[in-house]
């Protein structure tokens, strides 16, 4: 495990979600955003809780997959959450014409 990295997401108190990912044990990265370990995001919105996580074999695929997540809508992250396929391939159609 010590090649690779999750990704994951949590739902914050303030039920904004927040993306990030880690290279260490999973429950502890979540128990480190719940005691307000490092500043940032989540730590005035705790209490968080996990919603999604994927194991990437390669740390920079995991962080290429977060970057990509980042710049997604609320609703798409949340068809992913749910595995709603089909709402995640519906939400991702392009709404304008290229080039419009």
């Amino acid at each position: 495990m010590s090649e690779g990295a999750f990704l994951y997401i949590v739902r914050c108190a303030d039920s904004s979600l927040y993306t990030g990912t880690t290279r260490g044990s999973l429950d502890m990265r979540i128990a480190q955003h719940n005691d307000g370990t490092f500043e940032g995001y989540t730590s005035t919105r705790r209490p968080v809780v996990l919603v999604y996580s994927e194991w990437f074999e390669r740390i920079t695929d995991a962080i290429a997959c977060e970057r990509k997540l980042k710049k997604w809508s609320r609703a798409k992250k949340e068809a992913l959450i749910q595995g709603d396929m089909d709402a995640l391939h519906v939400l991702s159609k392009r709404r304008t014409p290229f080039g419009a």
